[in-house]
């Protein structure tokens, strides 16, 4: 089995890093008739393609920022950021695998048996966040009258946002995709026709309390898939520098070392593989890795630039609410 891992020490750029592991990923699945680890391949290459044709990026984030002017336009006391990347590629490859353990692992605890492949393989189409953009609102201090709750007012905005998002992309070539949580609440402030195009985590938050409101469009344009977050800046600290970061790290690697040991070694290859390639992943030392544009003193220090543990950012735009800053364009 080839991991990721195995190719971060010898100075490559990520494109050579990804075209290497996808080629070498490629081969082993042929040799081994392993159809999953194709899927994985054909992962691989939709960031590749990201990385090497980013022409488009150009045009989708021109059209992106016509939504930033229209927010600035008519919400002038609202202080907001815009934020677009491209999914970093240990992230991505965490991503792609530990779906496959968390798949896998569920199917087997709710019938005693492992998933057909065809169903897994099935499964593993569903990722279309490769790339996102983050709107975070913030009402200032300024703005607020006495007696009213920032959260409220913040929370206020951040719907009406979301109801205009759908119809203003569509309009300049995207598609919204139905993406809806099954069975969750829905929050009264989103239009009743687009309750079905959000996932709703500031209604339904997460068991360790991500808040967060995501809607993906698919760009006929560039034809790509990118995911848009709406989150209030309390919520984004929490989600970045807060609890919510560390936790999920944290439970992350507990729930997969408990389906470590409900799932046998040797009874699920498939398993097998993901889970070892995200523990490997999980274990990395930065700083002793080997890849251009990136160093790091420790895990926790790092300077990315070229979007191997962190984004490659697309679009980081500000805008300050009225008496900070008037000029919008």
């Amino acid at each position: 089995m080839i991991t990721l891992n195995d190719y971060l020490y010898n100075g490559d750029t990520v494109l050579k890093i990804l075209q290497k592991y996808s080629h070498d990923l490629r081969e082993e699945s042929i040799n081994n008739h392993n159809s999953v680890d194709m899927v994985h391949c054909n992962f691989l290459l939709q960031l590749i393609d990201i990385l090497e044709h980013n022409d488009f990026l150009t045009s989708q984030s021109q059209r992106i920022r016509e939504l930033y002017k229209l927010m600035a336009k008519e919400y002038p006391f609202l202080a907001f950021t815009f934020k677009g990347r491209i999914k970093s590629l240990i992230r991505a490859e965490e991503k792609f695998n530990g779906y496959i353990v968390e798949y896998i692992y569920d199917y087997f605890k709710d019938t005693g048996s492992f998933p057909p492949v065809e169903d897994l393989k099935q499964k593993l189409n569903c990722f279309r966040d490769l790339i996102a953009y983050r709107i975070v609102v913030s009402m200032p201090k300024c703005h607020i009258n006495e007696g009213e709750k920032r959260e409220d007012i913040e929370l206020e905005y951040l719907y009406k946002i979301a109801n205009i998002i759908p119809e203003f992309l569509e309009e300049r070539g995207f598609s919204v995709q139905i993406s809806e949580i099954d069975g969750a609440k829905q929050s009264e402030k989103l239009n009743e026709n687009l309750r079905p195009y959000y996932r709703d985590y500031i209604e339904n938050p997460s068991p360790i309390g991500y808040r967060s409101l995501h809607i993906t469009l698919y760009d006929n344009i560039a034809r790509s898939y990118i995911e848009v977050q709406l989150r209030t800046k309390e919520m984004d600290d929490y989600a970045e520098i807060g609890a919510a970061n560390h936790l999920g790290y944290e439970k992350r690697q507990e729930s997969e070392r408990s389906r470590r040991d409900e799932i046998p070694l040797g009874e699920c290859p498939y398993f097998d593989d993901a889970y070892e390639r995200v523990k490997r992943l999980h274990e990395l030392d930065l700083s002793k890795i080997d890849v251009n544009m990136f160093g790091a003193i420790n895990n926790s220090v790092v300077n990315d630039g070229c979007g191997l543990f962190r984004g490659r950012l697309i679009l980081p735009f500000e805008h300050l609410s009225r008496f900070q800053n008037d000029i919008i364009d």
